[in-house]
Order: structure tokens, then sequence, then C-alpha cells
């Protein structure tokens, strides 16, 4: 079985060896590759990767950024969860069909449900409104976000997030921003969520300005590599309780391996491996 992972800056994901790890325990003949399009001879063109993927047998993809989104038009059929979201990081190519799906909606519900126990959902500031931005947008929703501000640089991405989430949400619980309405934004609330690519080795630096990381403030990175990036020091030098990515990590990549392989994985050994590899 052939799977792998198309995206922009992959070289250093894990996803390998999580997958082609807990196939081995589950008597798995499975391969993992990374399609990078920032690699030297690969196509940029998703069309084309999805085309050479599907005539070399493989039986599924994991989409990254910057294509959460831009795959929805190269699909035939979405998985319910993934039409709500807008956005697909899973595809199962079966019976000649592409097949989308959404993991990191729950991987990131579980990640967090388990990681902050008990924490006020009251208002939550969430950074991001790309293709991770609407599967945690969604997920904040779903657990109960009283009230969700989404910022975002992109007047038209955070428009179209707005759009998505009114379909399934009260209006008054969803509100989008540009950054510029970041420190009213964050003032009154209890809790933020960087959901954008800031932080990760391709794209380093702090997703706000550290000032704006106040006592009673609970801090959440969807980044996992670096598992503790420069917004989670922060955070933990102030004192705030955070929650890296590498939970998340690891409940949407169980999630995906049992869509493409029909087993049923053991998440707590991949959170464990995830650990390990991390270390």
């Amino acid at each position: 079985m052939r799977c792998g992972l198309i995206g922009a800056g992959i070289d250093a994901s894990f996803s390998p060896a999580l997958h082609e790890t807990e196939a081995r325990h589950q008597g798995l003949d499975l391969t993992y590759e990374l399609i990078d399009v920032d690699r030297a001879g690969t196509p940029a063109a998703l069309g084309r990767l999805l085309d050479d993927a599907e005539r070399d047998g493989f039986a599924g993809l994991n989409i990254t950024h910057p294509f959460k989104q831009d795959v929805l038009g190269l699909l035939d059929r979405l998985s319910p969860q993934a039409q709500a979201i807008g956005a697909v990081n899973t595809v199962v190519l079966r019976d000649g069909e592409r097949h989308g799906h959404n993991t990191d909606a729950y991987g990131f519900t579980a990640s967090f449900r388990a990681g902050l126990p008990g924490l006020s959902l009251a208002n939550v500031v969430q950074l991001g409104a790309g293709g991770a931005g609407a599967a945690c947008a969604h997920a904040l929703l779903g657990m109960g976000a009283g009230h969700l501000t989404v910022i975002d640089p992109d007047l038209d991405r955070r428009g179209l997030l707005a759009e998505t989430l009114a379909l399934h949400f009260d209006t008054d619980r969803i509100a989008v921003a540009d950054p510029v309405d970041l420190p009213a934004a964050i003032a009154p609330a209890d809790g933020l969520v960087n959901a954008s690519p800031v932080g990760m080795h391709k794209h380093p630096g702090l997703p706000l300005p550290a000032s704006l990381l106040r006592d009673g403030l609970w801090v959440a990175d969807i980044v996992y590599m670096p598992p503790r990036t420069p917004l989670l020091r922060a955070a933990h030098a102030a004192g705030l309780r955070t929650l890296g990515g590498s939970a998340m990590c690891a409940y949407q990549a169980a999630a995906a391996f049992q869509l493409f392989t029909g087993r049923t994985p053991d998440t707590a050994r991949m959170l464990r491996h995830l650990d390990v590899l991390l270390s």
C-alpha cells in the first residue's frame, strides 16, 4: 500500500514514520512518501500530483499547506465534515474516485480536550483563516466556543471562512478581523489559537507581539515542528497554560490512517511514538 503527503516545505514531516510504524504493528506493508513541491523536480501543479498518485496506485494522500482548500475542486466526493469545513487534508483514492475528508478538526478537538481540559471557551481569538484555520474554527465552535474572532490579513479568505461558518453556527458567535484589530480582540479573550503557519521552520517568528500575551490567557499553537514554537516559549515565559501541535498531529494522522487502511489504529501508541520522534 502506498500513501503520501503533498505540501510545501514538508521534508521534516514525521508523517512517514507515524504511518509506516503503525502499519507494521498492524501487519501491513505500507510506504508513505513525502511529495514536497519545494523540492527540485517536483511539479507544483496539484492536479498533476493527484493524477500521478492515481496512476502510481496510491491508496491515499494527506494534503497540507498550502493546498487544503485548493484541492476541493479536484475531488469527486467530499465527506460531510470536509464539505462543512471547506478544506480537505486527507484524500482516499478508491475505485477511480477521489474522496476528500478532513481529520484536522477531529485532531484539534481531541488534542484540546486532552491537553487543556476545562478551560473557558467563552471568547476565543484565532490567528489564521486558511485550510487548517477553517478546521480549527469549526472545531472550536463545535466544542461550544461562545464567541470566536478569526484574524487574517487576507480579506477574501477571512470573509469566505465567515460565510462558511455561518452556514452551521449562529452568526453572533462569529467575527473576522484584520490584524490591526488584534489588540482590541484579544483584550477580553479567554484563549488564543495560532492556526497560521507562522512559527514553522519555513515561517519563523511570533504571529503576534508577545506583549499581547496577558495573564489569564490560554494559548494553543497547532504548529508542531518545532515542537516548542516561539509563541509557546513566549506564552510559557508569561506563565500561561499552553498546548502545542504534536497531539493534534498524531490524532489527525490516526484518523487518516484508518481512512487509508480500513484498520483501527492504536492512537495512544501513535501519540507515544510521536513524543519519541520529537524528543
